[in-house]
């Protein structure tokens, strides 16, 4: 186990991409806004939103009070704005409970709005430097190959998955976390769910799914989801719009195939606080 830890961290440190929220000095704050911003979304993707984010709400207090509508505009293409919402909960919470520091406890931070377990125990590894189980979908590819010899792993996670994870997690704060950021990347650049790169993985050696001969997966089918003509497509559509107006947009004047998918996506917008409804209009927030 130590030299496949040695080796994988190790190559981390000489490979690691140059993401910005990696930078010396990024606040445990700017760790949290990347890793909401980093939920289902590339990393590329999220290099200029969060450089620009962070320029201008560089701690909690400054998020906490600022327009929501202007979170969202700030938000932009990002996609699932509802956690743009769920940050500026956190930073209020923040402000409210800790001073306006984020607080270095995993209770603490799953009590924070928009923080789940993944996303505490990220923060805690890369904002703090402290040993837990960061477990997104690239650690749990990695570790289903490595360990399990499949292509992929569960739909679901499990406890006996939590537990296997634990036992690839160094004992010590620093090597863990190091150990954390180095399986995520592996995951992100080289064992990938398509096209894995084999031939240059630093834990080849230790894998059995390789050793296995890359078996192809025989579970459950694993169905990309889909996106034309979708409640989701609908629903970014409008928030499009609405981030490019300077005010109340008349919903005849929001363009859809599909009148009964146009209501409801904009009722489920409502809902969720993304948009203000007015007779014959709608705002942001």
């Amino acid at each position: 186990m130590r030299d496949l830890q040695h080796s994988l961290t190790a190559w981390f440190a000489a490979n690691a991409r140059p993401l910005p929220w990696r930078a010396a000095g990024v606040t445990p704050w700017g760790i949290l806004v990347s890793e909401i911003m980093l939920q289902q979304t590339p990393a590329a993707r999220v290099h200029g939103p969060w450089l620009a984010w962070m320029e201008r709400w560089p701690a909690p207090a400054d998020l906490a009070e600022a327009p929501t509508a202007d979170v969202l505009r700030a938000w932009g293409r990002l996609g699932y704005p509802r956690r743009a919402l769920r940050l500026q909960e956190a930073a209020r919470a923040v402000v409210a409970r800790h001073d306006g520091e984020l607080p270095e406890d995993e209770d603490a931070l799953l009590a924070l709005p928009g923080v789940g377990s993944y996303t505490a125990a990220a923060v805690l590894a890369f904002a703090f430097g402290r040993r837990s189980l960061v477990l997104d979908v690239n650690v749990r590819r990695v570790l289903a190959r490595l360990a399990d010899g499949v292509e992929h792993p569960s739909r679901s996670e499990t406890a006996a998955e939590r537990r296997r994870a634990w036992g690839y997690v160094p004992e010590g704060d620093a090597d863990a976390s190091m150990w954390s950021a180095a399986a995520m990347e592996l995951g992100a650049t080289t064992c990938t769910a398509r096209n894995p790169a084999c031939g240059r993985c630093p834990v080849a050696e230790h894998c059995a799914w390789l050793a296995a001969g890359r078996p192809q997966w025989d579970g459950p089918p694993r169905v990309a989801q889909a996106w034309e003509g979708t409640d989701r497509q609908c629903r970014g559509r409008i928030m499009a719009a609405l981030r490019s107006a300077p005010g109340p947009v008349p919903v005849a004047d929001l363009a859809w195939p599909d009148p009964a998918q146009l209501e409801r996506c904009v009722a489920s917008l409502v809902d969720d606080g993304l948009a203000v409804a007015s007779p014959g209009h709608l705002r942001l927030p």
